[in-house]
């Protein structure tokens, strides 16, 4: 693990990885406010700021929607590869989709304007980079996005329904830094000087 605090923005980038495995320890309240905040910084079209999150640290109501996640996986799916690729990690009784983090951020849209959705991916990237730097870890979690823009959910949590859905993160200490994983060379399909 690096120092907490004692790596550059760079580094962050680089070292960022999604952390499956959390120790129980929970991450502090100033500490996710520290994220949100850092979250918030990220650039939008006109200064719209079209991010809003809900924060969930009940670990009981955490493992009961993994529960759900997993038994609505096959109506939710978009390509049927994708569901062969996963289907048998889910369908065993002790995983939990949110890797049994202590933490989940879900961030959400404003409304599905033209551009809000990839304004929020930056608040999320901001989110998970600052997480980095202070020694948290950080996953993005696909299956939970169709359960979290559900009506029911929303109502539950009290998200305004007209609000989207962007992106589901677990938040937590990590029992060990994730090695790193190889990346292609950019592509670069255009450079004119």
């Amino acid at each position: 693990m690096h120092e907490i605090g004692k790596i550059s923005a760079i580094e962050a980038i680089y070292r960022r990885r999604a952390v499956r495995e959390y120790t129980p320890q929970e991450v502090e309240r100033d500490t996710v406010r520290k994220l949100l905040d850092a979250a918030v910084q990220a650039p939008s079209a006109s200064n719209r700021q079209p991010w809003s999150f809900a924060v969930i640290q009940d670990r009981d109501l955490l493992a009961d929607y993994s529960t759900q996640i997993k038994a609505s996986f096959p109506a939710s799916v978009e390509s049927e590869r994708f569901e062969l690729q996963y289907r048998d990690m889910l369908g065993f009784p002790d995983f939990n989709v949110f890797y049994n983090a202590g933490t989940l951020i879900v961030v959400y849209a404003h409304g599905p304007a033209p551009g809000l959705l990839e304004e929020c991916c930056f608040a999320a990237q901001n989110l998970m980079l600052a997480a980095c730097e202070l020694g948290l870890g950080t996953c993005p979690i696909g299956f939970a996005r169709p359960w979290f823009g559900l009506a029911a959910t929303k109502a539950k949590l009290g998200i305004p329904s007209q609000y989207e859905v962007v992106l589901p993160i677990t938040l937590g200490y990590p029992t060990a830094e994730p090695p790193a994983t190889k990346r292609k060379e950019p592509e670069i399909l255009a450079w004119k000087r």
